[in-house]
């Protein structure tokens, strides 16, 4: 196997090829053998069945019937009986039938016999034609019975030498027929012996001509499954064996290279995703354009990096930020020297969705020629003659220009240029630039949305103060001659001024009740202000809540009678006592109490209870009123909001009760829940932490 041919001038498909061919011939030599001895053995088969057996069978058949006559006309003869008689005219019918299908089966050797013993049997039928006129038992049926013997003696024996000469045939092509199949074997078994040995001495050859430089092979691929990546096969053996060391080398030397371009992908990556997540950080517009264009410049080996912004619908887009690998971001007055696109390139360019790239730029700079594959008119006209004299000065060569935007309308664009012949730009650099630019366009949008929200939300809360003092103004402004027409009203009722009729105190009542739901709206309204101010304040002592409701009961009951509408009051035998602002709980009451029986039909009922729990004295008043549709309650405890089932029955409010409540129950540290049912009515719950637990405090006078 060291030979010169075989270290590179055989195929195995040759050798291969040749054991084959010589195993083939052998087969088909062994086939032939095998064929001819069938094909002897079956003729010698046939010869022995389809005539000396057939011509044996007759043959003993036609001496059957010759001895069923002899024996029948005997038996005739002595016994006298009728039924001999007719056996031996049966058996004499049938013989000439036997004759003729022997004739037919025989040879003319064969024949010759048959046609004797045919004469013979014929004397001796004549014989026995005397026989059966005969008397039987007497003495010429035994003279013709001895003269009988004759002829058919003569017919016995040529009968036998008959058999004798077909038995001896048969025996003859038999034996014929057992040499034939023994040297068939004997033949067959020494070609099968050439073929094993031209098969095992083929294997062994060919096994030592491939086991050898597959083996290397086999190691060169265990050793770079290992993660050998240097390991590479010799290519030796077979041309076929050769080839496949050939095809493994090349699988990896491109595997090592798709590892650099992943590993050098990993990096860019990497970088990616630090530049995009030091861009997210940042929400001001000028932040995202520094980090955007100083990270992709760095991030991708640039020597200039260039962000152009859209400004409106004018047509050029000037350059936003520039980045060189000397000088870092380039100063305000650098970078406005640096001339602008045309818009429509930057528009026509985002519309395609794709990347320009150049590698060389210099043979465009000279005059104007359209660039190969650019956006616009720079793939039309070629280059401003601003744009070609900035990019000579600069000494750009290799760029790719990368459309920015979201939705229909490009933002700008993020162009990349280097200066180094030959360094150009890679499909893997081209495809991470792409995804940056992606993330840039979304955080470039988002901070201009942000920028815009911020300007929004700066006039919304100038014009929310602006709500708040109007409203304080007004309320305070509404309190002075609010207090005086209240005070005008008590003087009234007095009598200082003179006795009134019955009508004119039934008006008073109704200008009375109108100022105090007016004074109720502006403290209401000034409670507002105060919490929106962030002024809103407590002066709490030690109170016990049974006298607030007590008396909050008290105070909405003849409201409660003008509209029909029944009070239940449950409160326990102990003091409840709150570190609380009295004013403020009793207001929380009052909104509660007036807002169950404002909304509940005349013949309803406005159940309040007091009690303590785990630490808590739980408030609650319910009604059986119009209650809140569902959809509806998750806005309760909104500024001015109304239930829309109140606001069809033209039930009048502000819709700032709640709002308050919540508030001052929040203030004291406790907790309000609503629980309503539309058509059946509202629970309202405020729990709010006791100062110690009831039956350690006093009842307060």
């Amino acid at each position: 196997m060291s030979s010169g041919r075989d270290r590179g001038g055989y195929s195995v498909t040759r050798r291969l090829g040749t054991a084959f061919g010589v195993l083939i011939g052998l087969i088909l030599l062994v086939a032939g053998g095998v064929l001819t001895g069938a094909f002897i053995g079956h003729a010698t088969s046939d010869v022995i069945v389809d005539r000396l057996q057939p011509a044996l069978i007759d043959n003993l058949r036609l001496h059957r019937e010759a001895a069923d006559i002899q024996r029948s006309m005997r038996g005739y003869l002595i016994t006298g009986d009728q039924k001999q008689l007719d056996a031996y005219r049966s058996a004499r019918e049938a013989y000439p039938a036997i004759l003729a299908t022997a004739l037919r089966h025989g040879d003319p050797e064969t024949d010759q016999n048959l046609r004797t013993q045919a004469r013979q049997l014929q004397a001796y039928l004549r014989i026995t034609e005397q026989q059966e006129k005969a008397r039987p038992r007497s003495e010429q049926a035994a003279q013709l019975t001895r003269k009988a013997n004759v002829p058919y003696s003569a017919f016995e024996a040529t009968n036998h030498e008959l058999e004798v000469q077909l038995t001896k045939e048969a025996r003859r092509l038999d034996h014929r027929s057992d040499r034939i199949v023994r040297v068939s074997f004997a033949g067959v078994g020494a070609l099968l012996i050439a073929a094993l040995a031209t098969a095992v001495y083929t294997s062994l050859r060919t096994t030592r001509a491939l086991a050898r430089p597959l083996k290397g092979v086999e190691r060169t691929l265990g050793r770079l499954t290992a993660g050998e990546h240097s390991a590479r096969a010799k290519e030796q053996g077979p041309a076929e064996i050769r080839a496949v060391a050939r095809s493994v080398n090349t699988l990896a030397d491109e595997s090592d290279r798709l590892r650099r371009i992943e590993e050098e992908r990993g990096q860019l990556s990497k970088t990616a995703r630090d530049v995009g997540i030091r861009i997210r950080e940042r929400l001001d517009v000028d932040q995202v354009l520094d980090v955007t264009c100083t990270g992709m410049g760095e991030g991708l080996d640039a020597d200039y990096a260039f962000v152009l912004l859209s400004d409106g619908d004018k047509p050029t887009v000037p350059v936003s930020r520039a980045w060189s690998a000397d000088q870092g971001l380039l100063p305000t007055e650098e970078q406005r020297a640096l001339p602008p696109v045309p818009a429509e390139v930057i528009r026509d360019h985002y519309r395609r969705g794709t990347t320009w790239t150049i590698d060389d730029l210099s043979d465009y700079l000279a005059e104007t020629t359209p660039l190969p594959g650019a956006p616009g008119s720079f793939g039309k006209t070629g280059m401003p003659e601003e744009n070609r004299d900035a990019a000579a000065s600069l000494g750009l060569v290799s760029v790719v220009l990368i459309p920015l935007g979201v939705g229909e309308e490009p933002m700008g664009a993020v162009a990349l240029a280097r200066t180094r012949p030959g360094h150009r730009w890679r499909a893997v650099e081209i495809e991470i630039a792409e995804s940056m630019v992606a993330g840039v366009g979304r955080a470039l949008h988002n901070s201009m949305l942000y920028g815009q929200e911020a300007r929004l939300v700066e006039k919304l809360r100038a014009l929310d103060q602006a709500k708040s003092d109007f409203l304080s103004t007004v309320s305070h402004e509404l309190r002075t001659p609010l207090t005086s027409i209240v005070g005008y009203i008590e003087l009234l009722k007095d009598d200082d001024t003179g006795p009134l009729a019955e009508p004119q105190r039934r008006m008073l009542d109704i200008v009375d009740r109108n100022a105090n739901r007016l004074r109720a709206l502006i403290e209401d309204l000034l409670t507002l202000s105060r919490i929106e101010a962030g002024t809103f304040s407590s002066q709490k002592s030690e109170i016990d809540l049974r006298r607030l409701v007590t008396s909050a009961v008290d105070t909405i009951k003849p409201a409660a009678e003008a509209g029909s509408v029944r009070l239940e009051i449950d409160c326990p035998e102990v003091p409840l006592v709150l570190e609380a602002d009295s004013d403020q709980l009793d207001r929380v009451l009052m909104n509660l109490l007036s807002n169950a029986v404002k909304f509940t039909p005349s013949g309803g009922l406005v159940r309040v209870e007091a009690a303590a729990d785990d630490g808590h004295a739980v408030l609650s008043v319910s009604d059986t009123g119009i209650g809140i549709p569902e959809e509806e309650r998750k806005q309760l405890f909104s500024r001015f909001f109304r239930a829309s089932n109140a606001v069809d029955a033209a039930i009048p409010g502000t819709g700032l009760g709640l709002t308050i409540v919540n508030t001052i129950v929040t203030n004291h540290g406790g907790t309000t829940e609503v629980h309503s049912q539309e058509g059946e009515g509202t629970t309202v719950t405020a729990r709010l932490p006791l100062v110690a637990a009831p039956e350690v405090v006093q009842a307060t006078p």
